[in-house]
């Protein structure tokens, strides 16, 4: 993982138009994840250092840490003869989930989830599901939003010295990067920059998510190295 970008706030407001999974309705929560793939090396090596220090389990980092859910663990193609070898990667998310709504296809959430971001930006990913009490809970469609607009406008921010409160930023189109529903702004609020959007759920007959993502510990965000 790269350099640490900043912390991002997400909350979960609302959904619309969700699709029937029970008889008449569903009962609606939602999963965030947020990761990057990293050298399997270098997770093992982590492990190792806690391992080899008590007092390093309890701090608040690998606190967190252990709050990350290890979702694969793949190898690259066999490299040609002649080449580096392939490396292992092990795929690192943060999750978050929230409450489930009974009985609506229209749920308010107004739950907000803390995240610390990387470089690169990375992609944030939206699963919802029905709960189930006596089964597998039911798949309601999934979407995904790349941060990078976001991490973009952040450093234009920084650069360009922006302190108006309300200044819009950048606008952000509905693109293969993104299962935006319509056009999303990311502004200047409050000290932070924000991110309303609407997502459109895959996979599924209708369904949208709002989200409002914001940015902070801006001094973290800075020009990338070239």
């Amino acid at each position: 993982m790269g350099d640490k970008l900043g912390q991002i706030k997400v909350t979960v407001i609302k959904g619309r138009r969700l699709v029937i999974r029970d008889f008449k309705t569903s009962d609606p929560y939602v999963i965030l994840k947020l990761g990057n793939q990293v050298a399997l090396c270098f997770f093992l090596k982590i492990l190792s250092v806690i391992a080899c220090d008590s007092d390093l389990l309890y701090s608040s980092k690998v606190e967190s840490f252990y709050k990350s859910q290890i979702s694969e663990t793949r190898s690259l193609p066999s490299p040609s003869r002649g080449k580096a070898a392939s490396t292992p990667l092990v795929g690192l998310h943060w999750t978050a989930k929230t409450k489930v709504i009974n009985s609506c296809l229209n749920p308010v959430w107004n739950e907000e989830f803390c995240f610390s971001i990387s470089e690169p930006a990375e992609v944030l990913k939206l699963e919802v599901f029905d709960k189930d009490h006596f089964k597998a809970d039911d798949e309601m469609g999934t979407a995904h939003l790349s941060l990078q607009p976001l991490v973009a406008a952040a450093r234009l921010r920084t650069i360009l010295g922006v302190a108006s409160e309300g200044t819009t930023l950048r606008k952000v189109i509905p693109n293969k990067d993104n299962c935006l529903s319509i056009d999303s702004s990311i502004s200047w609020v409050n000290g932070e920059v924000v991110q309303d959007v609407w997502l459109r759920l895959c996979d599924v007959e209708s369904g949208d998510i709002e989200l409002k993502i914001k940015l902070s510990d801006l001094s973290c965000v800075v020009p990338a190295s070239t």
